[in-house]
């Protein structure tokens, strides 16, 4: 079972490097699947819009919603999210090589969202590589049994940890 995690400190830096990675594979002929996430439309002053593109060629899909001006609730869009996982778990069905999770976020550590995909992929033996948050963090280690490692938020790292994934059987 190969599982690892990923926490940047910037605003949005985590989903960076996880779309990054996420090509970079693909262009090694890696069979994806999971979701990463793009934000658009970023100010100081209003929210980013969050949309996930699922692995490996989309759909993308919207997972925040609008709550209006001065709103300060959670603007993710379960519905929106559980569509992701859907895609995502019919992907997993047909095969793949590594699972990405843009992020384990309140749903997932409220027994929600992307734990089940998790869970399963690391029953088929397939490596899963989930960006966390501090806030999460805890949670997710709660999740995983204390058997997720660390990998530096490094684009050569997280390359890396990759390429050390072809040692491992069912992975090419």
């Amino acid at each position: 079972m190969r599982i690892a995690y990923v926490m940047a400190e910037g605003r949005g830096d985590t989903d960076l490097l996880l779309h990054g990675l996420a090509l970079r594979a693909r262009a090694r002929g890696l069979r994806l699947c999971g979701t990463v996430q793009i934000n658009s439309d970023c100010d100081a002053d209003r929210p980013c819009d969050m949309d996930v593109q699922v692995l490996p060629d989309g759909p993308v899909i919207r997972i925040s919603q609008s709550l209006g001006p001065g709103a300060q609730g959670c603007r993710l869009d379960p519905a929106a999210l559980e569509q992701a996982v859907a895609e995502s778990e019919a992907r997993l069905d047909a095969g793949c090589d590594l699972v990405i999770v843009n992020k384990f976020g309140k749903h997932e550590a409220d027994g929600r969202g992307f734990r089940g995909l998790i869970a399963e992929a690391l029953g088929l033996g397939v490596p899963v590589l989930v960006g966390v948050n501090r806030l999460n963090a805890p949670r997710f280690q709660n999740f995983c049994e204390g058997l997720a490692e660390p990998v530096a938020p490094d684009a050569r790292v997280l390359d890396a940890w990759v390429k050390s994934l072809a040692a491992t059987p069912d992975v090419t």
